[in-house]
């Protein structure tokens, strides 16, 4: 075994939420710790709103400390998905 993954490995593994089961998408980016040089959440995008394919009003920051286990094909977290919400600015 490794010991390490690449991102490109990370990005192409599917999240899906223990909590309800759900498919939450695949991580798109990454928000790091610029100071310890760690992980602190997976960035997944929001749900298209217009006809599935346009804008998206949010994304799903899902912390670090949320992730189950990262297995050869998906990685289970366990999170209410209200709480990992975080609306997309305009700007």
């Amino acid at each position: 075994m490794r010991g390490y993954m690449r991102f490109s490995e990370l990005e192409e593994k599917e999240i899906i939420n223990v909590t309800d089961c759900k498919c939450l998408g695949c991580v798109k980016d990454l928000d790091l710790d610029e100071c310890e040089g760690t992980i602190r959440a997976l960035i997944v995008p929001g749900p298209a709103k217009w006809c599935g394919c346009i804008g998206r009003d949010y994304e799903l920051f899902i912390p670090w400390c949320k992730v189950v286990k990262i297995g050869p094909d998906i990685i289970l977290v366990d999170i209410e998905e209200k709480e990992a919400r975080h609306k997309i600015s305009k700007g």
